[in-house]
Formats: structure tokens, C-alpha cells, sequence
């Protein structure tokens, strides 16, 4: 089937959202209010590089404003447009009001491709990106605050919390201006892998309950479960290295832009992402077999299918072949609404984006909180903890001498119980606490509803409720 047959990404969202509301009993004014993006901000500037001025155009999009600040990425592409930033603010709505995080969804984009620049006039076109919507206060850390995208990291987030910085230099709040930031710039550990880190805890949630594993025709626990990554990215490399490392799980498949790889006994994640940041990409790398058109992995046989790039990658023109009884969105909309449907009908489960990639801005709200608190997470508390384990570490080894050989502590026991909980161990409980709730509100709504059988509607119709309740509580 053509692919002109296929909304695009905004229309995508707007149907999954139209089709979750059509099952509530939301007033009509309520739910456009809902649904409609409230302001886009369309911005173009110049930048005086290699001797002439370029201009570039970037966008900032508010959806809702239920609470604030609005909260969500900047990505540097050469795809962005408005239609895509209002779709990615949206969706940002509603992975913010699921997961609990108290936002509003917000997003940007600069219409750049980065590789095409060096170091330096990258960080001149995202300082003047910064003053173009720090003026505006679409960058403020009580209305607007940014994170990293696609096409950003550390370093842009550290670049625009400076120049906020400059241009506030009375607010002692201006590092919460943005997340993402690198730790020696008021960041916070744990957030470059928190969107992995949250793709590995919500397939744990999703394999604790027998009941949902055999919806999807599965069996067991994630153990020597077989997975295909499309994306080696930030967020594919994390959920990947994570879940082969810690879970035992099998990498089977890699899909990047000029290919992928295969083995069917299991990928090492490392060395192939090593290659990938030293060559460009997956091609040349000699212990898998390369698959000259990538996109042909996605149709293998697997027990979890993980699209963690790009929008849209699967689609009517493949969705029909998907072989995978279960996929997990790390990216954002990588499914289509009309291949949604394909999927629906065949029985596969979906773990849908909204739930699935919230690890990002959950651990951008405890960086957040981090900023406006001027205080690291676990330093008030974590010698007080250790003191408390150690009395009673001490009471075992006055048991132990007196049992003698009945009884002795293993010897792991002392060293891992004296130890507190220092900021990454937090804001890891933190995020897997975060990502637990929200799959059991989600999980609710999925069983308990006859008109409801998939997670994603279930997604869409807790967080469509949550606002609701949030704007009827502002008097609208």
C-alpha cells in the first residue's frame, strides 16, 4: 500500500487522540480545549559564519498550559516543521500528565542539520536559538524549560542554560531554565540513559504480570528474550545495553540509516556501538551479517521489536509483516495510526510512546527540582542511612561471634547494606517507582474496560482524565 495513504505524524496523534476521547464523557468545549495546541512561536534568525550570514528558522510550541511550565525537547533536524513540533508538544501533554510529572507539554526544533557544522558556529546558532526564545520567555524555568532531542545533548543544554544565565543574571533559579544539562553545570546523574533506563522499567513492569505477557503470545521473563533495536542512539543504545547486560536479553538485530546487523545469538551492544561512533555508522563491522536495506530487519522474527529512531518507520507498507508479538515504542510515534490498527487486529501489543519514552522527562523533573532545590539528591541523608545500617550491622556480628559457625553474614551483606543511597541510585528508584505507577494506571483502564483493548487507548484515557481534572480545577 502507498504510503500517500497515511496521515501524517500530527494527524497520527490527533486520530489516537480522537480515538481515546470518542470512549469519554468529556464535554465538546473541554476536549477541543484538550486537543488543540495552544501557540507556536516560528522564529528566524541570522548567524554570521565562514564569512557570510546564514539564516535558520526554529520553532517552539506550547500544546497545553493545564500546569506549568510547559516541558519538552529541542531537537536540531532537518526535518523539523511546525506540523512535527505541535505533534511532539502533544504528545509531550500526554506523557507528562501519565507519568505524573506536573508539566505541561511544550517542544522546539531548529530546521539544521548539526553534522553539517563545527563545534563553535553550532554553539553560536543555539546561544542566538537560546535569545530568540529566552526573550520570549518560551525558555524560563517557571514557564518554558527545554531538554535534549534528537540532534542535542549535554553540551547545547549546557550552552542554553549559559545564556539564559547572561541575559538573567538576577535569577538564582536560571540553571532550571533547561534539563539535560551535564553534571558539573547543574545537571543530574542518571539523565543522559533515563529514556533507556525507562525503556528496560517498563518492559520489567510489563513482564511482572503473567496475564499481559500472554496477550502477547509471550511466555517467561525478559531472559534470553529476542529483540531487534532499530535506532543505536542515545536511547536505543541504553535500552539495549541495558537490557542484554542486566536482564539477559538478546540483541539479535541493529538497524541504523546505511543498514543493519544480525546474529541470531545476540549482538555485543558495545562493540557495535563503539564502531557506529567511530565509523558513521553499522556497515564494515565484521561479527554480524549486514542487511544492506535495514528496514528489512524490522520484518524478522523477534519477541520484541524496539523502534527507538524516527516517526513513522513502521507503517501501512509494513505493518502487515511485522512478525513481533511485541513492540515498545522508545521513539516518539514510530507507529502509524492506520498500522496501529494493522498491528491491533494481528494481536500484537504495543507499549505505546507516551508511556514507554517518559523516562527523559521524568528524570528531567528531578533535575528540575534538583535546580530549584540548589541541593544534590541523597546529601542530607545518605551518612544519617549509613549510620542507622550500621547499628545494625553491628548488632549481626555481636550475634555472629556468639552463634560462631551457626550463623555468619555473607560477605557481600555488609558492604552493599552500609552503603546510602547516593543522587544516581535515587533518581534510578525514582524513575522505575515512576514508571511501575503509571504502567498499573495504564494496566487498570486496560483490563477493566470492555470499549478499551489496547495500552495505548488506555494510555491516551488516563492522561486525557488527569488534565480534564486539572482544567475543571482552574474553573474552565
Amino acid at each position: 500500500m502507498s504510503l500517500t495513504n497515511e496521515p501524517s505524524f500530527r494527524e497520527s496523534v490527533e486520530l489516537m487522540f480522537n480515538r481515546a476521547a470518542s470512549l469519554m464523557n468529556l464535554p465538546s468545549g473541554l476536549e477541543e480545549k484538550i486537543r488543540v495546541c495552544n501557540a507556536t512561536y516560528t522564529v528566524r534568525f541570522g548567524v554570521r559564519l565562514r564569512g557570510e550570514i546564514k539564516t535558520f528558522t526554529g520553532y517552539r510550541s506550547v500544546h497545553s498550559e493545564h500546569m506549568e511550565p510547559v516541558k519538552g525537547g529541542i531537537r536540531y533536524a532537518i526535518s523539523v516543521d511546525q506540523d512535527e513540533v505541535e505533534a511532539l508538544a502533544s504528545l509531550m501533554t500526554f506523557k507528562c500528565a501519565l507519568v505524573e510529572t506536573p508539566f505541561g507539554g511544550s517542544k522546539g526544533g531548529l530546521c539544521i542539520d548539526p553534522r553539517e557544522y563545527e563545534e563553535h558556529e553550532l554553539e553560536l546558532i543555539t546561544r542566538r536559538f537560546a535569545y530568540e526564545l529566552a526573550k520570549r520567555d518560551l525558555i524560563n524555568p517557571s514557564q518554558n524549560v527545554p531538554a535534549p532531542d534528537m540532534g542535542t545533548g549535554e553540551r547545547e543544554m549546557a550552552w542554553i542554560a549559559d545564556q539564559y544565565a547572561r541575559m538573567n543574571t538576577t535569577d538564582i533559579n536560571a540553571r532550571a531554565c533547561v534539563t539535560g544539562k551535564p553534571p558539573h553545570a547543574g545537571g543530574i546523574a542518571g539523565r543522559v540513559e533515563a529514556t533507556g533506563r525507562g525503556v528496560q522499567y517498563a518492559l520489567r513492569e510489563f513482564f511482572r504480570h503473567p496475564e499481559d505477557i500472554k496477550l502477547a503470545n509471550l511466555s517467561g521473563k525478559l531472559k534470553d528474550k529476542r529483540i531487534i533495536v532499530q535506532g543505536l542512539g542515545n536511547v536505543g543504545y541504553h535500552a539495549a545495553k541495558f537490557l542484554s547486560h542486566e536482564d539477559g536479553s538478546r540483541i539479535i538485530g541493529v538497524i541504523e540509516r546505511d543498514g543493519a546487523l544480525y546474529d541470531a545469538n545476540g549482538l555485543d551492544v558495545e562493540a557495535v556501538h563503539q564502531w557506529i561512533a567511530g565509523h558513521g555508522g553499522v556497515k564494515g563491522f565484521a561479527d554480524a551479517q549486514f542487511v544492506e536495506n535495514g528496514a528489512d530487519l524490522l520484518e524478522v522474527e523477534c519477541d520484541i521489536l524496539i523502534p527507538a529512531a524516527l516517526e513513522g518507520v513502521i507503517n501501512l507498507t509494513n505493518a502487515e509483516r511485522i512478525k513481533a508479538p511485541l513492540i515498545i515504542e522508545a521513539a516518539n510515534g514510530p507507529i502509524t495510526s492506520g498500522a496501529d490498527k494493522v498491528l491491533r487486529d494481528k494481536g500484537v501489543v504495543i507499549i505505546p510512546d507516551l508511556y514507554a519514552n517518559a523516562g527523559g522527562v521524568t528524570v528531567s523533573y528531578f533535575e528540575w527540582v534538583k535546580n530549584l532545590s540548589h541541593i544534590r539528591f541523597g546529601r542530607m541523608q545518605r551518612r544519617q542511612e549509613e549510620a542507622r545500617h550500621q547499628l545494625v550491622v553491628d548488632e549481626l556480628e555481636r550475634l555472629d561471634r556468639y552463634l560462631g559457625d551457626a550463623w555468619s553474614m555473607s560477605p557481600a551483606f555488609k558492604e552493599k547494606y552500609l552503603r546510602g543511597a547516593d543522587e544516581l541510585e535515587l533518581v534510578r528508584s525514582g524513575l522505575d517507582d515512576t514508571m511501575r505507577v503509571a504502567y498499573q494506571s495504564m494496566r487498570e483502564v486496560w483490563h477493566s474496560r470492555d470499549d478499551v483493548d489496547d495500552l495505548r487507548m488506555a494510555a491516551f484515557i488516563v492522561a486525557i482524565e488527569r488534565i480534564a481534572a486539572s482544567y475543571r480545577a482552574k474553573g474552565l
